[in-house]
């Protein structure tokens, strides 16, 4: 199928499937976020940690997260982040800036409200991830297709907050694939995280990636904090040996 027709297909399935938004108006929290301040640029955002930053505090913060075998849940066995604390992620020259964004969420409309409290969780951490939250930064009158697609290209990281709405929704797995379809090696940029579903319902697609599994709300976001950090430290160390 040809990528207009199947955008087309997509914007019939988005167009049913994000009817009724007054509910989310309703919502204080959700208020609250769509009206939180972003820096105006990228260039803004760089002068900010450019003058914040410097290697004692990089160096001392030594988070973990979790791993465990294929298919399974990230959440039996701890390893540390990767040794590249000299690495500075928040430079002006860091190939974080390549990209608009430093995580994309794929998450169902049901979810809206725990992937709220996520991207505010990594927007408020000291490196201020970068987040597409689709009801915030989608431009007002932009195709849906358009703008998810978009976001998937210009950004680091996908989580995949993969649920019983997630399995559920057309879109969702579209736009899984579309982030597959940008890295298909799997090299860290997808995130798969499970919530109340049973590993056999874990996505064929995926099945070659590590997941977190979200038993303890505050443990997976810093989890998924860490592997968002670890890729981006990952990128800026790659990116230094090879101007070397």
């Amino acid at each position: 199928m040809g990528c207009s027709s199947r955008c087309h297909s997509i914007q019939v399935l988005v167009a049913a499937h994000f009817q009724g938004p007054g509910w989310f108006w309703g919502q204080g929290w959700f208020r609250r976020l769509l009206h939180k301040p972003k820096p105006s640029s990228v260039e803004s955002l760089k002068s900010s940690h450019s003058a914040s930053s410097s290697p004692s505090s990089s160096s001392s913060s030594s988070a973990k997260s979790s791993s465990s075998s294929a298919g399974t849940s990230l959440a039996t066995s701890s390893i540390s982040l990767s040794p590249v604390s000299a690495v500075d992620i928040s430079a002006s020259h860091s190939p974080r800036w390549d990209k608009s964004y430093d995580v994309c969420i794929c998450h169902s409309e049901g979810d809206v409200e725990l992937v709220s409290e996520l991207v505010s969780y990594l927007e408020g951490q000291p490196e201020s991830f970068r987040c597409f939250l689709q009801l915030r930064d989608a431009v007002a009158g932009s195709a849906v297709v358009t703008e998810l697609c978009d976001a998937v290209q210009n950004s680091h990281c996908w989580v995949m907050l993969i649920t019983p709405g997630f399995l559920q929704d057309p879109w969702c797995r579209y736009q899984m694939h579309q982030a597959l379809a940008e890295a298909p090696m799997a090299n860290g940029r997808t995130i798969p995280v499970l919530k109340d579903v049973d590993r056999k319902d874990y996505p064929r697609e995926l099945r070659n990636i590590y997941y977190i599994y979200m038993a303890l709300k505050e443990k997976s976001f810093r989890q998924i904090r860490d592997t968002v950090m670890r890729y981006l430290q990952e990128l800026c160390r790659s990116s230094t040996k090879s101007m070397e």
